[in-house]
């Protein structure tokens, strides 16, 4: 088999894409070890000046004042593509793009970041960037910057987004549904009292895993640590806090001092042995996030979703019965030790997840891209 020289673009703005981009990559290397591969982070490509504030301020916005960001996600979510605002977005970097693309000549691009498939999809309905295009759409509701004329091959996550992706005009033959691919190690069995004893963690107590996302956006969670750690129902925490090191400072009592055990930690590389050893996780309805907790079999509680991509997630999230989502602390202790009295419920909803994501959502993600790629071989063939 010729071996492929593919273009993969994601954003740093939320780590999800370049988590969607990593999984792709783990399985075009699983397929092919001597697959040629460039990945670039979109607003870098553009400028570093420019991805840093926008990524800053994106993040400012969803910590600060998230209704803000959910009236812009709303507003936006039904732009026609021919609207002077999409014009716009289109033309960031265009011509760089093309450049770029002329020199390195891929066989495919991908992208998982919905602004620059917006980009390279105009240039493919003009004939100036002529192989495929591949967009992998990372959350579970439908926007209209996930939705271009000139993308050739759509990877979603579930029925929902299939649907109304069709409802907005898109070929049915070019969607294929994958799921949202995860790297291919939260598809592994691990064992869980293994992964607690070198945590120095009691397998035989329930456990509890609070995740802020990369940039700490959990709303409250010292407030969680302390009402969990405080709690009277037998339980463990392992906290996840990211990038968030006031957070971390602010549980060295709760470390050293707590009548049921609290674990934490930073940045983290091993987030799939973490909800291997955790019973539910309380976190945010970030899309990869949601996608590899699905993975994983683990049920999940959202505290107060932000407005916006976060919100339509925990919808989805709670239509499947794979996860709960509370708005406010109340109605998140009342779930939480709901949950962990009753772990006949924690068992359905480990089994809604197994069935709303059969897995390997990755590879099937690659089957289909590689098929896309191998009908334009035979096309160019037989021209």
């Amino acid at each position: 088999m010729e071996h492929l020289n593919v273009l993969i673009f994601s954003a740093s703005f939320g780590a999800g894409h370049v988590r969607a981009a990593d999984a792709i990559i783990e399985a075009l290397r699983a397929k092919d070890p001597n697959v040629k591969i460039t990945h670039l982070d979109f607003g870098a490509f553009l400028s570093k000046t420019f991805n840093s504030v926008v990524k800053n301020t994106y993040i400012e916005l969803i910590k600060h004042t998230p209704r803000l960001w959910g009236k812009f996600y709303y507003r936006t979510s039904k732009i026609p593509p021919g609207s002077l605002f999409q014009r716009f977005l289109n033309g960031l970097g265009r011509r760089e793009f093309v450049r770029f693309i002329q020199v390195l000549q891929p066989d495919l691009v991908i992208c998982t970041y919905p602004t620059v498939a917006g980009v390279l999809a105009q240039q493919r309905l003009r004939g100036v960037l002529n192989v495929p295009l591949v967009t992998v759409v990372t959350d579970y509701a439908v926007h209209s910057q996930w939705i271009h004329p000139g993308v050739d091959h759509y990877i979603v996550g579930c029925e929902g987004v299939y649907e109304g992706l069709v409802a907005r005009g898109i070929n049915p033959q070019s969607i294929h549904i994958s799921g949202i691919p995860v790297s291919p190690k939260f598809e592994r069995t691990l064992d869980r009292q293994k992964i607690l004893n070198k945590l120095n963690m009691n397998p035989k107590l329930p456990t509890v895993l609070v995740m802020g996302g990369a940039y700490g956006v959990l709303g409250g969670a010292k407030w969680l640590c302390k009402t969990l750690s405080e709690a009277a129902v037998p339980l463990q925490t392992i906290v996840v806090c990211g990038q968030d090191e006031k957070l971390y400072k602010a549980l060295d009592s709760l470390v050293e001092d707590n009548k049921n055990p609290l674990v934490r930690f930073g940045f983290v590389n091993n987030v799939e042995e973490l909800m291997s050893a955790a019973d539910m996780i309380i976190t945010k309805a970030g899309g990869l996030t949601v996608s590899e907790a699905l993975t994983k079999r683990l049920p999940l509680v959202i505290f107060k979703p932000i407005p916006g991509q976060e919100e339509e997630n925990a919808r989805y999230l709670a239509q499947i019965g794979a996860g709960r989502v509370a708005e406010n602390e109340d109605e998140l202790e009342k779930i939480v030790f709901t949950l962990l009295e009753r772990p006949e419920i924690l068992e359905g909803m480990r089994g809604a997840a197994a069935k709303a994501v059969p897995g390997r959502a990755a590879e099937r993600a690659l089957e289909g891209i590689l098929q896309l790629v191998e009908e334009r071989r035979s096309t160019q063939r037989i021209g």
